[in-house]
């Protein structure tokens, strides 16, 4: 079975920096898509950044620019490089593994760190 295990949450202060990793143990499955998501308190689940077996990444418009999704296929982690936060990045983060049907429906699921940032 996979197991998808998050670290590296934590309260920064804004624009600070934070690096997210997510590693995945239990199968030598090869994933055709790993992302990153994040759910803030009363809201809705949003993704964040994508990336495939290529290395072909995605983030979304809010995190462009800023954070960078990457993952080291050696030590079958996933990563995400946040900088210059904002307290409207402070939310829940998740990582997943092996994408069903875009966006949203994912084989394997984390359990999540948190991340608080304050102005």
């Amino acid at each position: 079975q996979v197991q998808l295990v998050e670290s590296g949450g934590g309260s920064v202060q804004a624009g600070g920096s934070l690096t997210l990793s997510c590693a995945a143990s239990g199968s030598t499955y090869s994933f055709n898509y790993m992302g990153w998501f994040r759910q803030a308190p009363g809201k809705e689940r949003e993704r964040v950044a994508h990336i495939n077996t290529d290395g072909a990444a995605g983030h979304v418009d809010s995190v462009k620019g800023r954070f960078t999704i990457a993952k080291d296929n050696a030590k079958n982690t996933l990563y995400l490089q946040m900088n210059s936060l904002n307290p409207e990045d402070t939310a829940m983060y998740f990582c997943a593994a092996d994408l069903v049907r875009w966006p949203n429906e994912w084989r394997f699921w984390g359990q999540g760190t948190q991340v608080t940032v304050s102005s």
